[in-house]
């Protein structure tokens, strides 16, 4: 018969669990010593993991000083209970296994370094740590180990490492599974939070592959799975599988806590569905400030200035802290509906009221208000008084509300600092040349051309994603690639002439090349969400919503042409272009012509 050790079961264990201060912890220590079970190992690996949260630093330390022949047990406890909060400490411990004549690191002592160094400025520490892995550790690693320096090399940005370590593992758990899910939705919703270029929706659509995979190898996905999930879905906008996770988590009685809640609610935000995140949101049993800041900015990029104010307001008498992302997407709020005065208040009294320094991204929020409004010089003096150096985001924002309002001279001031700062993106360009195109400068707009193409420039194509059936389609400008492409296009042919009928004259002023009118009437044609449109119209159920993600923003003549053919077909169109959302329905857009 096994008897157990009645060292992990001595009473004054149970006693120091009980432990809620400094002074209590003192008087389980003393006992500790008055009955030499702090001559035990696990005893004192017990008082050393409660006094790092309790205790001072100081503390801790003495108390492992004194032990006269520390395991490395006791090294990797205290590394472990030390690396989020004093790093530099815990690598002076872990200096000291490897410098140690007998003890040697093991699989216990990497996972907590390597999450230690996901962060500046230890993130070149985890690449020796590697080797050290390699190095001490008999191949194949321990699961933990391998699970975290998947983690490591993804927060690192390097996925091709990732994709490596996992491809050269057998049989993967649930823990590796949910790394490299992890790290690929990491790593596509990064680059923003609002638009997707085609390396990011990649990204998404393998971690939808993986998920198939994984469910093939009859691994049970958890919460940490669906996050990674849910967020690709929202990435993608695809609805369908967004809505299947979710029934997945409701059905296998997965917890909705506020990871799960949050990823949801930016799923059903990104796919147009805006009334079903707040339900989400409202249904969640504890709402954190992370939920709150999705559901403001679900709020803020689907125009709903005036609701997005109301939960502001709530969070703050709810009592919750607000951070820097809350002051971010309320001040989008109020940019997409032209809520001036309510977003400079905000702004003004950020580090007054919530003690909030400023960020670039701030003053970019408060610069795009101020433009979007015409109150351009208010917005170039916020640009050129500001105490950090501005970045292209600034300039940019300045330079759009320029070209909406006709003010050359600061957008000529503007796009000088963006060739500066980004010499080689093709939007300035096509920005400026759009304002001289809309009064009559065609040699400028010529010259612009020029200069582009002299520094061998070209213009970011419009790409476009839609799903229908549970598929998602992409279309580029002019493509032609897609299996059913003759039918979209004779269905565009037939959306050209219903346009025309009812008097849609096409906006071809903003077509930047030098081409005839009838071409340029062509080339708006070919926008890449009309093609999506086209192909939504002919494949998709008729009583459906059309959702379309477009990685530019909406251009003029689209914007005007959508709110016809949602009229002419009677169908709602969702468009997500890279700052907003387009709800277009019977003739009209929910964003009143103000984008």
């Amino acid at each position: 018969m096994k008897v157990s050790n009645p060292i992990f079961t001595h009473p004054l264990l149970q006693l120091l669990q009980q432990c809620k201060t400094i002074d209590t912890l003192k008087q389980a220590h003393a006992q500790m010593i008055t009955t030499g079970l702090i001559l035990h190992t696990y005893p004192i690996s017990q008082i050393l993991l409660l006094s790092s949260t309790l205790a001072p630093l100081s503390y801790t330390l003495t108390l492992f000083h004194q032990v006269p022949n520390p395991t490395t047990f006791l090294f990797n406890t205290l590394i472990s209970s030390l690396s989020s909060h004093h790093t530099h400490i815990a690598f002076s411990l872990y200096t000291r296994i490897l410098t140690h004549p007998t003890l040697k690191p093991n699989n216990y002592t990497y996972p907590s370094l390597f999450r230690a160094c996901g962060s500046h400025p230890w993130l070149r520490h985890g690449l020796v740590l590697h080797a050290h892995v390699l190095k001490f550790l008999e191949p194949p690693s321990d699961r933990f180990v391998q699970a975290s320096l998947l983690n490591f090399y993804s927060k690192c940005g390097k996925l091709r490492v990732c994709r490596y370590l996992f491809d050269e593992i057998t049989e993967p758990d649930l823990a590796i599974w949910n790394s490299i899910l992890s790290a690929y939705a990491r790593n596509a919703s990064f680059s923003s939070v609002n638009a997707i270029s085609r390396d990011d929706s990649g990204l998404s659509f393998e971690v939808l592959s993986l998920f198939s995979e994984m469910q093939r190898s009859l691994v049970r996905p958890n919460e940490v799975t669906l996050v990674a999930l849910i967020s690709a879905c929202a990435d993608l906008g695809a609805l369908s599988q967004g809505q299947w996770a979710h029934t997945y988590v409701l059905k296998k009685h997965l917890k909705v806590n506020q990871f799960v809640g949050t990823a949801l609610i930016g799923m059903y935000v990104n796919c147009g569905c805006l009334n079903l995140a707040r339900q989400v949101f409202d249904k969640m049993p504890q709402r954190d400030t992370f939920c709150y800041n999705a559901m403001i900015r679900g709020l803020a990029v689907h125009g709903c200035g005036s609701k997005a104010l109301d939960l502001f307001e709530k969070m703050s008498f709810e009592g919750l802290v607000l951070d820097d992302v809350t002051i971010l997407v309320i001040l989008c709020a109020c940019s997409h509906v032209g809520l001036v005065d309510e977003g400079c208040k905000i702004f003004e009294s950020m580090k007054e009221i919530y003690g909030i320094e400023p960020k670039l991204e701030h003053y970019g929020c408060l610069v795009d208000l101020l433009g979007r409004a015409g109150l351009l010089k208010e917005a170039e003096e916020r640009v050129r008084a500001m105490p950090i150096k501005p970045n292209a985001v600034l300039w940019r924002s300045l330079l759009g509300a320029a070209r909406v309002h006709g003010n050359l001279e600061i957008g000529e001031v503007a796009l000088r600092n963006l060739i500066e700062l980004e010499p080689e993106t093709s939007g300035n360009y096509v920005l400026l040349s759009n304002m001289y195109a809309k009064i009559d400068r065609w040699d400028d707009v010529n010259r612009v051309r020029k200069l582009m193409k002299g520094q061998g420039i070209d213009k970011t194509p419009g790409s476009s994603l839609v799903e229908v059936d549970g598929a998602m389609h992409e279309f580029l400008m002019g493509d032609k690639m897609h299996p059913q492409s003759k039918d979209v296009y004779l269905k565009l042919e037939e959306i050209c002439k219903r346009l025309q009928v009812h008097g849609h004259s096409p906006r071809t002023r903003e077509v930047l090349f030098d081409i005839e009118e009838e071409e340029k009437e062509d080339a708006l044609s070919y926008h890449s969400e009309r093609l999506a449109i086209a192909f939504a119209l002919i494949a998709s159920d008729t009583n459906l919503p059309i959702r379309i993600i477009k990685n530019l923003r909406v251009c003029g003549d689209c914007h005007s042409s959508t709110k016809l053919i949602s009229r002419i077909y009677e169908r709602e169109i969702i468009v997500r272009d890279r700052t907003r959302f387009h709800h277009f329905k019977d003739g009209s857009c929910s964003c009143l012509d103000y984008w």
